[in-house]
């Protein structure tokens, strides 16, 4: 990936961040660097870098961009010829192909700015992949994921539960019974 290609795919992210449902406009991240850093970097400076005319930049511009887009400064150079972004280890390459995905993701769900919101989190996260195994074992314990929800989210009633039509056996008895549903949320 190029440096170009970097700032621009931050540019989006961090829109996604602000709940813009779309990239920060080069002008936008300006005014926030300014804003938030009290640093500055002028339009045409940033257009030249990301329009690929400078490859590389000074070594203040690429503290203050690392600094606002909280990335480490090595992050903001093009990517060496024949570089592969997977790693030796088997788990930490999964836990960067999640991370990706779900970054992705939240860019797909752009327009449910809750769940974009709620990828991203969890792409940020030290351990995306203990967090999504934890996310199944809530879910494969009957009723604990309608429990949190309503616990943590008490301002968002869930839609009642539904009658499924395959049997399932009474805790009870041993004897058939209707199996609930999994609600859907919709939102």
């Amino acid at each position: 990936m190029t440096l170009a290609e970097k700032i621009h795919y931050l540019r989006e992210v961090e829109g996604s961040l602000r709940s813009l449902d779309r990239p920060m406009t080069q002008n936008e991240l300006l005014k926030a660097i300014r804003a938030e850093t009290g640093g500055s970097i002028s339009q045409s400076y940033l257009s030249q870098i990301e329009g690929g005319k400078r490859p590389h930049m000074t070594q203040s511009t690429r503290t203050l961009l690392a600094k606002f887009f909280k990335v480490h400064p090595g992050f903001l150079v093009d990517d060496p010829e024949g570089y592969h972004t997977e790693l030796t280890s088997d788990l930490r390459t999964t836990e960067g192909q999640l991370d990706v995905w779900l970054l992705q993701g939240s860019e797909r769900f752009a327009a449910d700015r809750e769940v974009s919101d709620v990828l991203i989190k969890l792409a940020r996260e030290k351990d995306t992949r203990s967090c999504v195994l934890l996310l199944g074992e809530i879910l494969n314990t009957p009723g604990l994921s309608d429990r949190l929800f309503e616990a943590l989210r008490p301002e968002v009633v869930p839609p009642p539960r539904r009658m499924s039509r395959e049997p399932a056996l009474s805790r009870s008895k041993g004897e058939p019974a209707l199996a609930e549903e999994k609600p859907r949320r919709r939102r």
